[in-house]
Order: C-alpha cells, then structure tokens, then sequence
C-alpha cells in the first residue's frame, strides 16, 4: 500500500495529523493487499501514569490504555520533542525541573487519530530537601552551586571499609587540586572547571573533562544523600575511579560539602569541599552561616582572652588565664551574627563588667554591623558595630572595630581594637570564640 493510496482514501480531512504519525513505522506495518485503507473503528486514546520518586530526575512510566490504534504519539508538556511509538510500548520520560505538566496522547488506527483528555503530571520539588538545597543552592536566584576542595588538613582521606582513616592530606593541597570547580545545578547538570590541569598519579596533567547528568537519591542515617554521576570519566574531588560513580554525602551546609565514594579495593576516599567563593564571602559565611550564627567565648582553652599595645604584641599586657578561669556571667554570653548584618548579644543573667566591677546587671541588646576587609593590621577581615555602647567579650574594648584573625566553621580568633605603633598608645583584646 503506497502513501499517495493512503490519503486517497474516503477520511481525507484525516491527512494532516496522520500525516506526523505515519512514517517509516506506520508504512512498514501497511499490507499492499489490504483492501480497507483507512476504514475501521475510530481509535480512542488514554493513558495512566505512574511517578518514579526514588529518585532525582524524576522519571514517568506512561501506560496507554488507547484502544484500535497501532501507533502512538506523546507530547509530554516539557517543551521536548514529540515521540511515536507503537502501540502497547511502555513509554518514560524524564523531567528536570519541578512542576506541573500538560501532557497529551494522539493515537492512530485504522479508523484515524483520536487525542486523549489533558492529563496534568506534577513534579515534585526537591528545594524542601535541605541537603539538595545546599550542593546546588536551589532556592537561590542561580539555582547552581560551585565547590572546591577545602584548603584544611584532611580535605582528602582514605578509609578503611569500616571508616577507619588510612591517610589524610596535609595543607595546602597542590595548586592543581584547589583550583578545580565543582558546580551542581538543580536540574541535575554536573560541570567540572580543571583549572590548571586535572591531578592524577601524583602530578597534574592535562585538563579532563568531566561534565556529566547526576541522579540524585534522598538519603537516610548517616548518608544525607547519593550522587550518582552519569558521564563516562565524570568524577569529583580527585579522579578515583569511585564504584558506580557513586559519592555519599555525609555532610552538607552553605558552608561544606563533604562526599564518600566507594573504591575498587574496597577502600573509601572522601573530600571535603567548601563554597566557590571569595575569600571575603566565605569568611562571612563562616562569621554568620547562611542565616545567624551564635559564638561564644571558648573557656575550654588557655588564654581565651589576651590583652596587648598591638598586632606585634597581643598579649604584651596580659597573657591570659588558664582553661576554664573566665567567670561564669562571662563565659555564659551569647554572641549572634546574622547574614543580615545584626549583631545580637544574649548576657543570659549578666554581664561581667571590667575594670574589677564584676558581674552585673545584663547589658544584653543589638546593633547593626559593617563587614568587609581589613583596613590595616592583621586579620582576615573585620567588621564594626555601630551602636555606641555595643561590646563583644570584653566591656571595655577600645572601639567598635572588631578583626577577625582567623576563622572556619567552629573556631575563631577576634581581635577588638585598631593596630597602632608602639608607643601610640593603643590595646587590643584578642578573644578565642567557638559556635555554641
């Protein structure tokens, strides 16, 4: 049977959506003796669907349930090509972003082409997953989120099957290695930036490309989630041939993103990754968390509070007492940063008052601060507060200008007052804070 016969035929108002259906498929099924052309019952199209949520991209298995067709064509409401199959194939597809989803059926016999009613197939979001929101922020305006190796001992280990370390980078980890990008987008996209080069044996060699798809599975216990990379050579952190590309994530914040994979021998290699961000944005983060963050002074530590004329001399003055000898009013305080940019101080039931006054009524209150770089003397960064009277620590800091020497995610040294020449008349309070 020809295809000029085919339309020939007594439904000709037919050709135009018979026409998309019928290609190589549909002519390869015609018999040249079937002496009925297009006469038979009018097809009717309908469908059921059925949602894989086990996993991310979320897959749909559509079951037809058309009747007197042979072939079959799927629009799927995504913007992505039509397809044709044949009647009775089990048909998926794969949606990539959350939503709901206008999809359709035309079936063709016979008789010629039925549509099936509308039916809406909603996606769900995966943003309410607290550990998927934070490896691809997808509550951000960006919806992507880019890691590097973390810069401290330990970014790299290998453990035993059982957990037990094996081996644990020192710091700093070779250039090659800190200037590798690892970006995740919440529609299941994996992109590899190598820098420099891409480490591996011991050397760093020509970049590879890893850009790959990922299946993510929600987690449970001890493993908040599962990347399952699905590009041949796709890696992250280090280019160990990981089982499955497999990696568990085991811990995961705004603030570090750390990964397991299983190797060949048996062995785990896990990475521990942080924000690709300046380095201002991540102390920041650090100083606040993604929203508020609460320190106190560490009294668990020798000297948790020194006093000196300057940055050449911190504790010149007064070198600091012994673990645990701040006075409880004073070790008990609260200090909050928030992303915001306010500082909130929680005396509980009082403040310790210098000067030998002691503790005394809680002067607990806010006030707003300003973050940015330091503008003279050590640190990493500073920030100042602008309500007169406001104080961290100590009362009797010499202004409201605070330097943070160093900082990561549970440890900081905070140093109050500006660095000035010897001589000039200056003191700096330098306290060691820790997150509550």
């Amino acid at each position: 049977m020809h295809f000029d016969t085919l339309f020939s035929l007594r439904r000709p108002a037919l050709a135009g959506s018979m026409a998309l259906l019928l290609g190589g498929l549909l002519l390869g099924s015609c018999q040249e003796d079937d002496p009925d052309g297009l006469e038979g019952p009018v097809p009717t199209a309908a469908f059921s669907t059925q949602l894989n949520t086990a996993q991310y991209p979320v897959e749909v298995t559509f079951t037809s349930s058309s009747q007197d067709d042979f072939l079959e064509q799927w629009n799927f409401g995504d913007g992505s090509a039509l397809e044709t199959h044949r009647a009775g194939e089990v048909v998926k597809h794969t949606y990539t972003r959350a939503g709901a989803y206008q999809v359709k059926l035309t079936a063709a016999g016979r008789g010629g082409t039925a549509v099936s009613p509308v039916q809406t197939v909603t996606i769900p979001s995966l943003c309410g997953d607290a550990t998927f929101n934070a490896l691809t922020k997808c509550s951000g305006s960006t919806g992507s989120a880019s890691w590097r190796l973390s810069d401290q001992p330990g970014a790299i280990k290998r453990l035993s099957a059982s957990g037990t370390v094996l081996s644990s980078s020192a710091a700093p980890l070779d250039a090659c290695l800190t200037d590798d990008e690892f970006s995740f987008a919440n529609t299941y996209s994996y992109s590899y930036n190598a820098g420099a080069g891409t480490y591996s044996g011991g050397t760093c060699g020509p970049a590879r490309t890893a850009n790959s798809g990922f299946v993510y599975k929600t987690g449970s216990g001890s493993v908040l989630g599962q990347i399952i990379l699905q590009g041949k050579g796709a890696f992250i952190g280090t280019a160990d041939s990981v089982v499955n590309k497999t990696y568990n994530i085991v811990e995961a914040s705004a603030t570090i993103l750390r990964l397991q994979g299983t190797n060949p021998d048996g062995t785990k290699t896990e990475v521990t990754l942080l924000p690709q961000l300046s380095a201002l944005e991540l102390i920041k983060l650090q100083l606040t968390g993604t929203t508020s963050r609460t320190w106190i002074l560490d009294n668990r530590k020798a000297a948790a509070i020194i006093v000196g004329e300057n940055d050449a001399s911190p504790g010149g003055y007064y070198g600091g007492g012994a673990a645990g000898a701040l006075p409880p009013c004073q070790a008990d305080d609260e200090f909050t940063f928030s992303a915001a940019n306010v500082y909130t101080y929680n005396a509980k039931t009082e403040t310790f008052v210098a000067g030998g006054v002691g503790c005394q009524a809680p002067l607990s209150g806010t006030s707003n601060f300003t973050f940015g770089a330091v503008s003279g003397g050590a640190g990493v960064a500073q920030f100042e507060l602008s309500r007169p009277g406001a104080f961290i620590g100590v009362t009797d800091a010499p202004d409201l200008l605070y330097r943070i020497i160093s900082i990561n995610d549970s440890l900081m040294v905070l140093r109050a007052g500006r660095n000035k020449p010897t001589g000039a008349g200056g003191i700096v309070f330098t306290m060691k804070m820790r997150v509550k």
